[in-house]
């Protein structure tokens, strides 16, 4: 746990690094830009189709009869825009974890290995679309998961519960791949992920609550239906900003970690050729 307490303690402080808050723009731009679209072409769509499902499905109707039955009459009407919230919230944050993983991950642990861990081996057990491919794989079963768990968003409390440890499971596959692609070799990424599996989703997890605050906030506030494409510009850069201590966190961590590994040089490791750590 110390060595959770210690990363998280070096993640902060990067966080509000001039250059660290500048790389947040570029990720925000491409996401911004992409899902002001989205919406602005998409939204009265998106509504109706999601209106006409719900127009099928019993459970809405008994939904309905109870919004009249407490005076609420009017109230279904904002209910096909809310599942097209809900349904939009994980795939922003999933996007913006790609984009991070993509363009910004690089960026951190250059500034790391410049920094804390100059001395540290590169042995480039990764690559840039050796993370792409990744990415992409672990992004797909998320989505999967995320689509078979969604009747169970409106259940309190596991709206509260699902989001983070999913966002959590993803972050913890793409974000240990990227954090080691450069340093490690694929046998130490693999022991290592293996090795501290329960640390790298316990930052997971933790991250993924932090996100959950701005998702919170949108899937639970009516009003911020209406200026949801707005409001959401706004939380594209608080997700940005969470993902980019999240990659400090995990590069953190888990170079801490290698640099230990081979410090310790365990023999039971298969490793390619000796590993030191450069000193």
């Amino acid at each position: 746990m110390s060595g959770l307490f210690d990363a998280f303690v070096r993640a902060v402080g990067t966080a509000f690094h001039p250059r660290m808050l500048l790389l947040t723009l570029i990720p925000f731009a491409v996401a911004a830009l992409t899902w002001l679209a989205i919406f602005w072409f998409g939204w009265e769509y998106a509504v109706s189709f999601v209106a006409s499902m719900l127009g099928h499905w019993s459970l809405a109707s008994h939904l309905y009869s109870l919004f009249g039955s407490i005076g609420l009459a009017t109230a279904h009407a904002v209910v096909a825009p809310f599942v097209v919230v809900v349904l939009a919230i994980p795939l922003m944050v999933i996007s913006v974890l790609v984009l991070i993983a993509a363009v910004a991950m690089p960026v951190v642990l250059r500034h790391l290995a410049r920094g804390r861990f100059a001395l540290l081996e590169k042995k480039r057990g990764g690559s840039w679309f050796g993370s792409l491919f990744h990415s992409l794989g672990v992004t797909l079963v998320c989505l999967v998961l995320t689509v078979v768990t969604i009747p169970f968003w409106l259940v309190p409390p596991l709206f509260a519960l699902l989001p983070p440890l999913l966002w959590g499971w993803l972050s913890y596959r793409v974000m240990s791949y990227d954090a080691l692609a450069d340093h490690a070799s694929p046998d130490e990424r693999r022991a290592l992920v293996r090795r501290h599996r329960w640390s790298l989703f316990t930052i997971g997890i933790c991250t993924g609550l932090l996100g959950s605050v701005p998702t919170f906030v949108l899937a639970s506030s009516m009003v911020v239906i209406v200026l949801f494409p707005v409001v959401a510009v706004g939380a594209v850069w608080l997700y940005i900003f969470i993902f980019v201590f999240s990659a400090l966190w995990f590069g953190h961590y888990c170079l801490h970690a290698l640099q230990q590994l081979r410090h310790t040089a365990e023999p039971s490791l298969p490793v390619d050729g000796p590993t030191r750590l450069i000193s």
